[in-house]
């Protein structure tokens, strides 16, 4: 780029501060760096070479090592070198990179700044980040940069080391669980809070497996990643079916080693390895995003219930006309206060039909809000939901199955 006032201007203002700043004992980076917002497509050192020319004198003499970045600027291939070596192991196509400074440091480039009045500085820290990113670019090929990066280097400069964090790789989908005796995800055992003990027979966990542990052994296998974590829009009882379209889901991978992904082979895995029990349904990769969607999403939901008890047929239509579209006060259910607030919460039945009758058990098809607790509306616990299909009848009523039959996410 050619020189001129056009791409670095230098007025009366810049030109005290460059005198005021020579005998600081810099580096021409640290130097430079103390008019790094004047100017555009200027190194640092370039801002101090045409300082230097403008004053009409030679770049001032930089002590070994510089009075305030300790050489820092000089030791790019070490730093180059130990990012490459602690993301060995790992793949990744996008990067983004910090440093750790000492305070002091930092506080004293700021305090050179106000000395010698300039009004222009960059932090060390930030030309530090953006010139190791500019080296690893060119060294991988990998674009750096705050824009959804799989690892994040930090140079911890007091130290003289890198430490790596390996960004989360997420997979959506949707499932269908036809095994009534597997929770969504894995539960540790009350007693022992996951450590093992006689109860759990040292696993660990309340139930044998889970959702999240059928759909993530096979992925977790392929990625080497250190572990998982479940994300789902909502949750049905481990004892409920969830069927139709399924349940849409986001599991998120930790510190996964592999992120090139076969996934018709790992849904075939999955289905494959759970036949029976849980199947995947359009699996593709996703992003940190898609966890707060489907976690802040509350679709309406239809069940199918079935219910015993000694009902009259005509008195079940009569309650169930009263109750569609009515709101519902349900407080927090007895077999989950132990685990939520304790609070009233008002839901609607939609609709609701009886589709089956027999002796000492009907059926029902119902669509409700998100959050609604179906076997309380149905059994009343307690007095807690009100009002409730078993009061409505005048006789206790139990669910003896419930499934989900859809979620309605996908309606506008």
């Amino acid at each position: 780029m050619e020189a001129g006032t056009s791409t670095f201007p230098i007025d009366d203002k810049v030109r005290a501060a460059a005198r005021a700043a020579r005998p600081l004992g810099l580096c021409p980076e640290c130097y430079g760096r103390i008019f790094g917002r004047l100017g555009h497509g200027l190194s640092n050192p370039e801002r101090a070479e045409r300082l230097s020319a403008e004053l009409g004198e030679p770049l001032p003499a930089t002590p070994d090592p510089c009075a305030l970045c300790h050489g820092a600027f000089d030791r790019w291939e070490t730093w180059v070198e130990r990012s490459l070596s602690a993301t060995a192991g790992f793949e990744w196509h996008r990067f983004s990179c910090g440093s750790r400074w000492e305070p002091e440091t930092l506080a004293r480039e700021e305090a050179n700044w106000v000395m010698v009045g300039s009004e222009w500085g960059e932090s060390a820290r930030g030309a530090f980040n953006r010139e190791l990113g500019k080296r690893i670019e060119a060294r991988t090929g990998s674009p750096g940069g705050p824009e959804r990066p799989e690892v994040v280097i930090l140079a911890d400069l007091p130290v003289g080391r890198v430490e790596l964090t390996v960004l989360s790789l997420y997979l959506r989908g949707r499932y269908r669980k036809f095994d009534r005796t597997v929770p969504q995800t894995r539960w540790p055992c009350r007693r022992c809070q996951g450590r093992g003990c006689e109860t759990c027979s040292g696993t660990g966990k309340t139930y044998p497996t889970s959702v999240e542990e059928l759909v993530a052994a096979p992925v977790l296998a392929v990625t080497g990643g250190l572990g998982s974590r479940f994300h789902g829009m909502g949750r049905e009882d481990i004892d409920a079916r969830m069927l139709g379209d399924g349940r849409p889901f986001v599991l998120e991978l930790l510190q996964p080693r592999v992120r090139t992904l076969d996934i018709p082979s790992l849904v075939g895995q999955i289905n494959s390895q759970a036949a029976g029990r849980v199947e995947v349904l359009e699996l593709a990769l996703a992003q940190a995003a898609d966890v707060v969607k489907v976690k802040e999403a509350s679709p309406q939901k239809s069940y199918r219930v079935d219910i015993a008890g000694d009902y009259e047929v005509g008195k079940v239509n009569e309650a169930l006309a009263f109750v569609a579209g009515r709101a519902i006060a349900q407080r927090t259910p007895q077999r989950v206060v132990h685990r939520r607030s304790d609070r009233v919460r008002s839901r609607r039945v939609v609709s609701v039909r009886l589709v089956e009758s027999g002796p000492g058990r009907f059926v029902l098809e119902l669509r409700a809000d998100a959050g609604t607790y179906v076997k309380e509306w149905v059994e009343g616990d307690g007095g807690r939901t009100e009002p409730n299909l078993s009061s409505l009848l005048g006789v206790p009523l139990k669910v003896t199955a419930l499934d989900v039959v859809q979620i309605h996410d996908r309606e506008a």
